[in-house]
């Protein structure tokens, strides 16, 4: 008989093992074992804002500690009283001041041998007798609602074992929720995931070729069907990578990957996802695609709406019925290919016979008229059939990565002709189905031909000349050309909800590709010939550069009349957002402002010295510094750059574009530009990032229109500190001083006396003495009109009487 909980807690002796709970031995609230290599930890814990206590297994190496098996999770302790014992062979947890047991292992054989419980370094809790290698019980058999290496789902054929993992409530309840991810032996094998006792979320059944869009089993996930069981496991054994599949309290199914660089989890995979992911989203006989912008949703062949009116309206979920007003289909022996698709759903209807080749399987379908559709498998080397004999649900066009399966056609009637973007032509027929396109092929041709004579867009020489050009691997092997299709698919036809902001060559949005991956898509207007050069500009400029502090460009698409940039997506925007936003400006704290400084700085440098070309940005905002989930600054937008060739210092333009506030005084008034251009810009972005204000903003204690001016006027008055942004609850001083100096240094109004980019890196690591500063450009005071209407100043600081030939604003 047990001792009550009270007096175990005082008999046991402490454990005294690293990673082993030894026989009577315990770990009490606040006391933790750890795996031999320091990977796992076990313990108590206290999820999110909750108080109540779980006995629970986390990574022991990543900051936030995330727990991936919990041993009470419906059954939480009130207070610190918690104690896990290691007694009669049984892993047991008390809460000792109310006397109560609130959680066992299930130990299949109850035994008196002395018995250890240890934390391994996969992370199973394993319970294992004395001088044996067999487990008497693993955590690794009970999931909660993680997977991770090593650690398998399913079914055990021969203890009748059902693994499956199981949602928590909320955020802060890790009790058992409304969702679980479960294996299904009907028909085929196959995963789901359930929302209470309603499908929600079909992975592909086996067997089955992985496919990212689909399933998480592309990353290093075996499924495995045999006499033993059935079951899906992580068999990555990467040491050096830390991944893991949860089923969040919302119902997603998430693989995470830690990333040490950055101290964060990648997203590789997730379901429901996309419009296509829940379950039947199409109903029954049809089946969804992604890349099908005006509707996702098309019948089988053979079939048509049940309900035409719900279908115009996007209501899709009644499905397909056959053609021949809903009858069922005749028991003919014609037979449509639907080629690359997630196969139709296999628990409802379906039957798997591992013994049959495809001709077999051909013939057992034709012979049996409750046989709506086949598909040949090859299952570990030979063959296999699938059959259905109802409703086929849930099936999804996956392109090559799909398997192919075969509908049964109405006998009077040739159901291929509705397959013909993939099925075969047919002798019968086959002159009015060439005929008919042929016809067609010349009419868009002589229209094309009269569009191009009419409209000479300059869109489209660049599709035809240029695009072409850079379609050439070799000419940037990492550049990618993507279709149109594939970024209306990713924006959602470019829908206002994605988009991110407005430039004067265009807007920008988010997107999202079907591999998961988030992308920024800047669209150049259609209404404007503008910007076009700037557009090629920016595509033959930025594939040539690679650096940490310059945004990747990962495409451009030029089709129709549209010109994509397909960037990578920073989810924190522009600096701008944060930095002239009263409530978002005091995210950035000294330590912040001092990366973003730095990073700009070394961006700039990376183009002006370090890369393959000299390059003169000519643009450098703060709306173009663009920041990454860790705040650290990427600069973005190189529609304007130019590249000097060799020792060239210096150019000059005469048409003068950019943004008034950023702009260099010789470039502004004389259209002449150099790397002291971008310095003059950087030094603008530096004082506005530790001020918080905007260059252009007016400062009415000392008349000043302009930042440039209000800062040094308390420069010669030493007051330079007042300029500090007043949301900077702490700082360092010293860099603060040397900051605002080094910006006053970048602004001189003789570019020969602007320090260079490896000069400015150098002395903001404190590496190099600074000058005193001089009177910078643009220094005004305000100005009135008297009576006369002419126009006053009251004090102009600049020598510069410049006339903007052009501004725009981008």
């Amino acid at each position: 008989m047990f001792l009550t909980p009270f007096l175990l807690f005082f008999s046991f002796p402490l454990c005294i093992s690293i990673d082993t709970i030894g026989p009577n031995q315990y770990v009490k609230d606040s006391e933790t074992i750890v795996s031999k290599a320091m990977k796992f930890e076990l313990g108590f814990f206290s999820p999110g804002n909750s108080s109540y206590r779980y006995v629970g297994i986390w990574y022991a190496n990543i900051p936030e500690k995330p727990v991936i098996w919990m041993a009470n999770r419906d059954n939480p302790i009130k207070d610190s009283s918690g104690v896990l014992t290691n007694r009669y062979g049984n892993l047991v947890l008390y809460a000792y001041k109310e006397n109560l047991t609130i959680w066992s292992a299930k130990v299949s054989v109850q035994t008196t041998s002395s018995t250890s419980a240890q934390i391994l370094d996969t992370g199973n809790l394993v319970l294992v007798k004395s001088n044996s290698v067999d487990y008497i019980w693993q955590s690794f058999d009970y999931p909660t609602d993680t997977v991770i290496p090593g650690m398998k789902i399913g079914l055990n054929h021969k203890t009748g074992l059902d693994s499956f993992l199981t949602s928590w409530k909320s955020e802060n309840d890790p009790g058992i929720g409304d969702y679980s991810y479960r294996l299904s032996l009907n028909g085929s094998p196959q995963f789901s995931l359930y929302n209470g006792s309603s499908k929600y979320f079909r992975t592909a059944m086996w067997p089955w070729s992985p496919s990212p869009s689909t399933t998480p089993y592309a990353y290093d996930y075996n499924f495995v069907h045999n006499q033993v069981g059935t079951y899906l496991i992580d068999s990555s054994n990467k040491s050096s990578e830390i991944s893991r599949l949860v089923l969040q309290y919302n119902g997603i199914l998430q693989h995470l990957i830690w990333n040490d660089v950055e101290g964060q989890w990648k997203e590789v995979w997730a379901a429901p996802k996309y419009k296509c992911d829940p379950y039947g989203h199409c109903g029954p006989f049809s089946e969804c695609s992604l890349d099908n912008i005006r509707s996702e949703c098309s019948c089988l062949p053979g079939y048509q709406p049940s309900s035409s009116g719900n279908w115009s309206e996007g209501i899709w979920s009644d499905g397909c019925v056959t053609k021949q007003l809903g009858v069922s289909i005749k028991c003919g022996k014609k037979f449509v290919k639907v080629e690359h698709v997630k196969l139709p759903d296999a628990s409802i209807s379906g039957l798997l016979d591992t013994r049959m080749g495809e001709s077999e399987c051909k013939r057992a379908c034709q012979n049996n008229c409750s046989c709506v559709a086949f598909s040949s498998l090859e299952i570990d080397g030979g063959g296999g059939c699938m059959t259905w004999y109802g409703k086929l649900m849930d099936i999804l066009i996956l392109a090559e990565l799909g398997r192919d399966f075969y509908i049964r056609a109405d006998g009077t009637e040739s159901a291929e002709n509705d397959r013909k973007p993939r099925g075969f032509l047919k002798r019968r027929g086959m002159l009015a189905v060439l005929i008919i396109p042929a016809l067609l092929v010349l009419s868009l041709i002589m229209l094309a031909y009269w569009w191009l004579i009419k409209r000479k867009t300059e869109a489209i020489r660049l599709k035809s000349t240029w695009g072409r050009q850079y379609s050439h691997s070799s000419r940037h092997p990492d550049l990618q050309l993507f279709h149109l299709s594939t970024i209306i698919a990713a924006t959602d036809d470019f829908s206002l909800a994605n988009k991110l902001g407005e430039g004067g060559f265009g807007s920008v949005y988010v997107g999202q590709l079907s591999n998961q991956q988030k992308i920024a898509v800047k669209r150049l207007s259609k209404s404007s010939r503008q910007g076009v050069e700037e557009f090629k500009n920016e595509v033959t400029l930025i594939a040539k550069l690679q650096h940490r502090n310059l945004v990747k460009l990962l495409g451009c698409c030029v089709e129709e009349e549209e010109k994509l940039l397909i960037y990578e997506y920073l989810p924190n925007k522009s600096l701008d957002f944060f930095l002239f936003d009263q409530t978002r400006r005091s995210a950035l704290d000294w330590r912040n402002r001092f990366a973003i400084i730095t990073g700009v700085a070394r961006g700039i440098l990376y183009l002006h010295e370090d890369s393959r070309l000299r390059i003169v940005h000519r643009d450098l905002k703060a709306s173009n510094v663009l920041l990454d989930a860790d705040m650290k600054p990427k600069i973005s937008d190189f529609g304007l750059a130019r590249i000097f060739d060799g020792d060239q210092l210096q150019d000059e333009t005469r048409t003068i574009v950019g943004t008034y506030g950023y702009m260099s005084p010789e470039y502004a008034a004389y259209g002449k530009f150099s790397t002291k251009s971008d310095v003059f810009s950087f030094g603008v972005i530096l004082l506005e990032i530790i001020s918080g204000k905007k260059n252009n903003a007016s400062y009415e204690q000392d008349h000043s229109l302009n930042l440039i001016g209000h800062v040094w006027h308390l420069w010669r008055e030493q007051n330079i500190l007042d300029i500090v942004d007043v949301l900077l609850q702490s700082y360092n001083v010293d860099e603060v001083l040397r900051f605002l100096q080094i910006g006053l240094l970048c602004l001189e109004e003789n570019a020969t006396d602007r320090p260079t980019m490896s000069e400015v890196v150098l002395m903001l690591s404190g590496e190099r003495a600074l000058a005193s500063p001089q009177r910078p450009a643009f220094i005004f005071k305000k100005t009135f009109h008297n009576s006369a209407g002419l126009l006053i100043t009251d004090g102009f600081y600049s020598t510069n009487g410049m006339t903007v030939t052009k501004v725009v604003g981008r």
